[in-house]
């Protein structure tokens, strides 16, 4: 059978399309309405929720999973690459984000920057200043579950459950070739194509390769916990379990 060839989008999965330019737009309404409400309590003090913040392999369905997340915590936003992507290429939208944040939290973004990159935060390009901001702003409004761009190595380890999603080539290349339907040597070429991309994203703005394991606090294997609902359930528990014990030890 011969398919239409169609670009993979990260995140797909169903009918569900990754955030774009609208959603971004509203996540920004969203802080800017936290912002306000912030000034009316008179409530200045920087602080970043208990967020989850996934890292993975392109193809493994980690938005599925951070959806099914969502409705086990409590309806925690979700936030997902291409609603990063659009706050951190777009002008408005960045300096947006950048210029709320200052105002509730003057020099916070250049002490979090400084503590970051060190001395490369004083040359940091527009796309990771729009990121870091971006991130933080969203984090300061409400615990969220970040799927990609690296959030693992933006927000506080302490303030962060960060999760890992591997999986073999194999499961990869059958799972877009579902989503595409196309051939499977057709979606090991868009595979391809997605990977390359995200390891020039990794090695530009933090000079890695790629994820090493201990950055986490967890990594799970698709290939032997295939149900993304099971995943979800093991996710939310390490979540739950990690934040409870941690505001236990530092309250009681």
């Amino acid at each position: 059978m011969t398919h239409h060839y169609n670009k993979y989008i990260p995140g797909t999965y169903g009918k569900r399309i990754p955030g774009g330019a609208a959603k971004a737009e509203e996540v920004i309404l969203e802080w800017e309405r936290r912002r306000l409400k912030a000034i009316k309590k008179k409530d200045a003090e920087a602080r970043v929720t208990n967020c989850i913040a996934f890292s993975r392999k392109i193809g493994l369905g980690a938005l599925e999973i951070a959806d099914l997340m969502s409705s086990r915590l409590g309806g925690m936003r979700v936030v997902d690459r291409g609603i990063l992507e659009k706050i951190a290429e777009n002008k408005h939208l960045g300096e947006k984000t950048i210029d709320s944040f200052d105002e509730r939290y003057p020099g916070a973004m250049s002490d979090f920057a400084a503590l970051l990159f060190g001395e490369k935060s004083f040359t940091m390009g527009d796309y990771m200043r729009y990121l870091t901001g971006a991130v933080f702003a969203m984090a300061d409004a409400g615990p969220t579950i970040f799927v990609g761009r690296a959030v693992h190595l933006i927000l506080p380890r302490q303030r962060v459950l960060a999760v890992r999603f591997i999986a073999s080539r194999d499961f990869r290349v059958r799972r877009i070739a579902e989503i595409l339907e196309v051939t499977e040597d057709a979606a090991a070429k868009e595979l391809d194509r997605v990977d390359r991309e995200q390891k020039e994203f990794f090695r530009k703005n933090f000079n890695k390769k790629d994820a090493a394991a201990y950055e986490f606090d967890m990594v799970i294997n698709r290939d032997y916990l295939e149900s993304a609902d099971a995943a979800a359930e093991v996710v939310a528990t390490a979540y739950r379990q990690k934040f409870d014990y941690h505001h236990r030890r530092t309250y009681s």
